[in-house]
């Protein structure tokens, strides 16, 4: 007995070190569904790289660093998160970020929020894209970060195939853009990629990978929708539909500039299930730009908005067992009920109605600045996403919903 032990020690201790990383988290015991863990360690002040600003000096970026405390996990999944402030204003330590980072830590994840380079000039809407793909390098350099430090030191303790990336607002755009761009062809050529360093940047950590296992959108947007491709990572998006800043559905940002087209989260939805993405829709029906910022209730929904979408990609493969029944549009029931709140009472869901897609989106049309933007009756059908219906919220209604 003694010997067939000693045995299956040796070939456990001979399996190679690449194969026992791919083991998915355990998710059993309620970790990464409920608050698992009373306390949480933050490291502070964690340099992740160095890159260079719009003047041309060297700034270093930082990071605070959530860990759910006495945790004896080896590996833990990670949520890199970035903040709101439309690339000018903004810091890591901002309340929504420090109130998700410790409530993500508190299931069991570790959660970062990052600093990313701030400012653009000139003052319009192509000033504003540069800055998008500045903001977008540093979060890609804080991923690299972590699955440097998975590969060498471990002081983190992150496991590299389950690296997740979110934020509000600005952050948003820089969540999709970390997820979804990633072609240097599709980068409009007036940015001048070449200059700003390309799609991944000179963070730091070269030759390892920035690409995230699922994305998470708090009212961003993305400039194309064609981004969005079959084969991407899953998407979880929490968008309120009364958004006038960034819109829901297909719209403009950049009031007081030239417009620039954009594609919000409703818009979003419909590319990702023409195309067999799997992903999620959280709807905040009535509500403007960043409500959670402002209102308890709507931070709720966000969170278990998020907490629900992480968890079924915690497991083997791709997308996971769970959220794999989004990839059909019309299982509709599951995968609603992955996604009911805890805290707020929801109505009766209503059927969906049936979602089409056309192929117009398809077409490499510039997004010109100077392009008037029509009527919506005369947009194409596909992009005909509804935009911000007026909802009227009852006493005791539901501020929020899972869009079918």
């Amino acid at each position: 007995m003694k010997f067939y032990l000693l045995l299956l020690l040796l070939c456990l201790s001979l399996w190679p070190a690449s194969l026992r990383a791919q083991v998915a988290p355990d998710t059993t015991r309620g970790r990464y569904h409920r608050p698992v863990f009373r306390q949480v360690n933050v490291r502070r002040n964690v340099e992740f790289g160095q890159a260079t600003t719009l003047l041309g000096l060297s700034q270093t970026l930082y990071m605070d660093v959530y860990e759910p405390a006495g945790d004896t996990v080896r590996r833990r999944p990670l949520v890199v998160l970035a903040h709101e402030g439309g690339f000018l204003t903004g810091t890591r330590d901002d309340a929504v970020m420090t109130a998700l980072c410790n409530r993500l830590a508190r299931l069991g994840y570790v959660a970062a929020t990052i600093d990313y380079r701030l400012y653009f000039f000139p003052f319009d809407t192509v000033g504003i894209g540069r800055a998008a793909i500045r903001a977008t390098q540093d979060m890609r350099a804080a991923v690299r970060f972590f699955r440097h430090d998975a590969a060498t030191a471990k002081k983190f303790r992150v496991h590299p195939g389950y690296v997740f990336v979110g934020g509000s607002s600005a952050g948003g755009f820089m969540a999709l853009q970390t997820g979804y761009l990633n072609k240097a062809a599709e980068v409009p050529a007036y940015l001048d990629l070449k200059a700003l360093g390309g799609l991944e940047g000179s963070g730091g950590h070269p030759g390892y990978s920035s690409k995230p296992r699922g994305v998470i959108n708090l009212c961003g947007a993305l400039a194309r929708a064609s981004w969005l491709e079959a084969g991407d990572v899953p998407l979880c998006s929490v968008h309120g539909t009364r958004d006038g800043l960034v819109p829901y559905g297909r719209g403009t940002v950049g009031s007081a500039l030239p417009p620039q087209l954009v594609y919000g989260s409703g818009a979003l939805r419909v590319r990702a299930n023409a195309v067999g993405v799997p992903n999620v829709l959280r709807r905040l029906r009535g509500a403007g730009h960043v409500p959670y910022s402002f209102e308890p209730t709507y931070l709720d929904s966000a969170f278990f908005a998020m907490r629900d979408f992480l968890r079924p990609l915690l497991g083997v493969g791709a997308p996971g067992p769970l959220l794999a029944a989004a990839l059909n549009p019309r299982r509709v029931a599951q995968v609603t009920a992955l996604l009911l709140p805890r805290r707020i009472g929801l109505q009766g869901l209503s059927a969906p109605a049936e979602v089409t897609w056309r192929p117009d989106l398809l077409k490499a049309v510039p997004d010109s600045t100077q392009r008037p933007i029509s009527p919506a009756s005369s947009l194409p059908a596909a992009d005909a996403v509804p935009a911000a219906p007026a909802v009227s919220v009852p006493p005791g209604g539901s501020k929020s919903e899972p869009e079918p």
